[in-house]
């Protein structure tokens, strides 16, 4: 799972446009007798990519008890161990969608052949992205002058830097040591490094070495870590109906957990490889959107909520670090049009 990792444009164009799609039957629908005779039933697969982040577990749900079927979605899931490999399996056009956070679409969006285009916010990092440190670091003025591993230009070096600038601080004040996400919690634990900025499961390896600890997390910082389903801009010109029954679907999701929670963590557990006691940790740092939540999300205004907002800011710091040399378009990466046709649905 390297989750929220970007790439160059190099490494994404050099993709490639072949992927052989391994496809099985599609889930039997126990649940509604009619899941077989809806009107998208026997149309082309809308392929969808997901990785191991507690936000997108949910997915597997709709799977397993057939819910895409009931929404009239025909929708081949495809897993990916690694979390990069989806991103750029989708930028190449081999995906109609994607779940990956904002910061990843930002950077992604301008080279994706097929467009990238934000619909569902699933939900937010409330605390599963952490910084962790050695026993004698007790604040972020601590951290000047340590190294600290971090992949470079993702949401948790965001966060690092978020914590930094809010206590008059920035990177430069820290030796930033640049790791993929589970090779960083290793050379932590290994104490190679004095903090290290992670996601689930790998902060669970950073805590095994002695006297480690939490020092921040995503908690503290609302809207700084939205987690999304992103669907190609192709999708949305040519079958906006499909994506809207993807929508529609996620939130079946949800009352199905709400309704089932029992088996929904087992379903989950199941797809994450966690047990159900690991589950609950990592739910308990996620929190799911409701629909309201959703409309806010993509609604103009003025802090880290607002997602039009906390892109500009995104944008920016990935342009400072040099991560990408130009920020695309981002009046072009939003369209709430689904979420609010959900909720006219439900008036």
């Amino acid at each position: 799972m390297k989750r929220r990792k970007l790439f160059s444009l190099f490494t994404v164009f050099c993709l490639s446009l072949v992927l052989t799609i391994s496809c099985s039957q599609a889930p039997q629908n126990n649940t509604d007798d009619n899941a077989a005779t809806t009107p998208d039933s026997g149309s082309e697969k809308i392929v969808l990519g997901y990785s191991s982040w507690a936000g997108w577990w949910p997915w597997a749900i709709a799977e397993s008890e057939g819910l895409f079927e009931k929404n009239g979605a025909n929708v081949e899931l495809r897993w990916f161990d690694g979390y990069l490999a989806s991103m750029e399996a989708f930028a190449a056009g081999q995906l109609d969608g994607n779940c990956q956070t904002l910061n990843d679409t930002i950077s992604f969006a301008g080279s994706s052949v097929n467009g990238q285009v934000a619909v569902l916010v699933n939900d937010n990092s409330a605390g599963n992205d952490k910084i962790i440190v050695t026993e004698d670091i007790n604040t972020i003025e601590d951290l000047k002058g340590k190294k600290v591993a971090v992949e470079e230009g993702v949401v948790d070096d965001f966060l690092l830097t978020l914590a930094l600038e809010e206590n008059g601080m920035s990177r430069d004040d820290v030796e930033i040591v640049n790791l993929e996400t589970g090779a960083a919690a290793a050379a932590f634990a290994s104490g190679q490094t004095d903090a290290v900025g992670a996601f689930p499961p790998f902060w669970l390896t950073a805590l095994k070495r002695e006297g480690s600890k939490e020092l921040i997390s995503s908690q503290e910082f609302p809207g700084a870590i939205p987690d999304l389903l992103v669907v190609s801009q192709k999708l949305i010109d040519e079958q906006p109906d499909r994506v809207q029954a993807l929508v529609n679907t996620w939130f079946d999701i949800l009352n199905f957990m709400e309704q089932n929670p029992e088996k929904a963590d087992e379903i989950m557990a199941k797809r994450a490889n966690v047990t159900v006691e690991e589950l609950e940790l990592f739910k308990e740092g996620t929190k799911i959107f409701t629909i309201v939540e959703n409309l806010e999300a993509f609604s103009d205004g003025d802090s880290m909520k607002n997602m039009p907002f906390a892109a500009k800011r995104m944008a920016q710091f990935m342009l400072d670090v040099g991560f990408i040399e130009s920020a695309p378009d981002l009046t072009k990466i939003f369209d709430n049009r689904f979420v609010k046709a959900y909720a006219e649905s439900q008036e």
